[in-house]
């Protein structure tokens, strides 16, 4: 078996890097220690790698598909879905009286990459239902959470998010699902949805939708979008569903499966609401503010996905490691002796650098998805003084931590392939499917137009500047304190320019906002979303050398793992931080190169 996950790495990222080892001072984790948080990551691992590990090609190799009116998947996804129930995985950061364990959520998200990485298909199921109890807690009603969000937690029922439809993707403001009031409160729902992530199978009691829809006579555009709670199977007074024949629809129809290129061991599906039928569904909160409701799922989600993206590309990078140290071939320019045995690929330069590649974008990718949940615990349970910048911050890191990880974790699987040559073409490996499954997280939650709109066009301008603010004094307080740090020279040098660079052209085009339409002010958001996404991620190489730094001085642990640290964060200051002035300049300017261009000239 492959390996998927550096187990070294996560708690360097999680107790050397972050303050992890602190969160029990707060009185929330106060029964936690580092020894119990340890525990159950060791306990994710071996999960992952009994149940989840063990039939991701199976899973590949077989995509779901429709038999006797049925979803059929690789019956290993069974398995792995109750391991993980028993494991106590779908509630663990939930309050204790909800049968949780109040993990703090960067210990969730560290958890939960141990199953994105070995199985990302399989992994969805759980991915989904957490992210639709985490909504239910905030927005749904105690009689809701009691009926739909309870069931999730113990892992019988599974969720789902339903937002698309077939004529409007990321258009969310012209959906057409119509939500119409029936006598008892409730509404009845018709419509299509596409493309929706584990809307069908047979991997639970019942499945729980949240769906966006329109009620009649509501207005056009977001304003008139609503959120229902809409079960696969109708409920019972008992709060139950049955079992077999005794089920009763509710009339949400499995239209179509889709087949992707990737995570095929995922159901995705084509549903019809109301076909044959009544499709019966409650509001979650106030009507018409389904889409802010919703955006708290999928914002959890673009972090998610891009921790997803992380670990495909970090499993590609282990699996082109072991093959490079293991492949024997050539031999070094300045040995001329045909006579000589071939050294490990591992021993040339370009290999390294391909090597290095990967492991700057994977650790860089997972520092960052690490840091950005951590600001969630900081927004729930640290100081209430600091909470409006944490939440600045959060925002604004938020479509960059789903972005950049899931272009740069390709690029990273692009390396991989290349280090090993013919070989990383082949089914023999796993890094092809890696490559695959990873390709679509640059449209899970958003394009990179989305991310890089939502960017420029909200987040560096909240708070009246101040999120840009927060991130420039916490950027300034890593670089002073690395001054006296041997080994950060380069990066804390290529950094501050690129922060330098990077604000320079935020305010420039801030300044320039008011004389541009807003179509010409949002053309270049790709190069903001470059251009801050290399210097947060610059940010976050500083942070594991300091970390490394500190480490080496104390001669404490590993040296070997601590020099590769440092020179990664040296690789990525000379190789990938200079990148930034040419988005920078480019943002500044407001080019108008690709406005300019015009459809008929293709």
């Amino acid at each position: 078996m492959a390996p998927f996950l550096s187990k070294r790495d996560l708690q360097f990222q999680l107790f050397e890097v972050l303050d992890t080892a602190g969160l029990p001072q707060r009185s929330r984790y106060a029964d936690h220690s580092c020894e119990v948080y340890t525990d159950i990551l060791n306990l994710a691992y071996n999960v992952a790698e009994k149940y989840f590990a063990n039939h991701t090609r199976a899973a590949d190799l077989n995509e779901p598909h429709i038999e006797g009116g049925k979803v059929k998947l690789v019956p290993e996804a069974k398995q792995a879905m109750d391991a993980f129930r028993d494991a106590g995985f779908f509630s663990a950061h939930h309050d204790e009286e909800l049968g949780g364990l109040q993990l703090p959520w960067v210990v969730m998200q560290a958890v939960q990459a141990h199953f994105q990485a070995a199985n990302p298909g399989t992994a969805s199921y759980t991915f989904l239902t957490i992210g639709n109890a985490n909504l239910q807690r905030v927005f749904a009603s105690p009689q809701q959470q009691e009926k739909y969000m309870r069931p999730l937690l113990e892992g019988r029922w599974f969720g789902t998010m339903a937002l698309s439809e077939p004529h409007a993707g990321s258009g969310l403001a012209d959906i057409t699902t119509t939500a119409t009031l029936r006598e008892d409160g409730t509404y009845s729902l018709s419509g299509t949805k596409m493309w929706i992530s584990a809307g069908e199978h047979e991997l639970s009691e019942n499945i729980v939708h949240l769906v966006l829809a329109r009620m009649r006579g509501a207005p056009a555009g977001v304003k008139g979008i609503s959120l229902f709670l809409v079960p696969r199977y109708r409920i019972g007074v008992d709060g139950r569903v049955g079992q077999g024949d005794e089920k009763q629809s509710n009339h949400v129809v499995l239209a179509g499966l889709n087949h992707k290129m990737g995570h095929r061991g995922t159901t995705n599906t084509l549903l019809n609401f109301g076909e044959g039928g009544e499709t019966i569904g409650e509001i979650v909160g106030e009507p018409g503010r389904g889409l802010a409701q919703m955006f708290y799922m999928m914002n959890e989600a673009r972090i998610g996905v891009g921790m997803g993206a992380v670990m495909s590309g970090y499993a590609g990078y282990l699996a082109s490691l072991d093959y490079a140290r293991d492949r024997a071939q050539g031999r070094l320019p300045s040995n001329k002796d045909p006579h000589a045995p071939a050294i490990s690929i591992i021993e040339h330069a370009d290999v390294k650098r391909l090597l290095l590649r990967q492991k700057v974008f994977v650790e860089g990718g997972l520092a960052l998805g690490l840091y950005a949940a951590s600001l969630v615990d900081d927004l729930n349970t640290g100081p209430e003084v600091q909470k409006a910048d944490t939440a600045l911050l959060l925002d604004l890191l938020t479509p960059i931590a789903k972005s950049w990880p899931s272009k740069y974790s390709q690029e990273a699987l692009s390396d991989a392939i290349q280090v090993m040559g013919g070989a990383g073409y082949t089914r023999d490996y796993p890094v092809e499917m890696y490559y695959r499954d990873n390709r679509l997280n640059p449209i899970h939650e958003g394009t990179e137009g989305i991310q890089g709109n939502d960017l420029l066009g909200r987040k560096l301008t909240a708070g009246q500047g101040r999120a840009l603010e927060v991130l420039l004094e916490r950027v300034q307080t890593d670089l002073k304190a690395a001054e006296t740090l041997e080994g950060t020279t380069e990066i804390r040098a290529a950094l501050a320019q690129a922060m330098q660079d990077c604000t320079g052209a935020i305010r420039s085009i801030l300044g320039k906002a008011a004389g541009l339409s807003p179509d010409l002010f949002l053309a270049n958001a790709n190069s903001a979303l470059e251009m801050v996404g290399h210097t947060v991620v610059g940010w976050m190489w500083l942070r594991q050398a300091m970390a490394a730094a500190r480490a080496l001085a104390q001669a404490r642990g590993d040296g070997h793992f601590y020099r590769g640290k440092l020179q990664a964060a040296r690789f990525f200051a000379v190789y990938e931080l200079p990148k930034v002035k040419l988005h920078a300049d480019l943002l500044a300017s407001a080019d108008t190169t690709t406005s300019d261009m015009q459809p008929d000239w293709f």
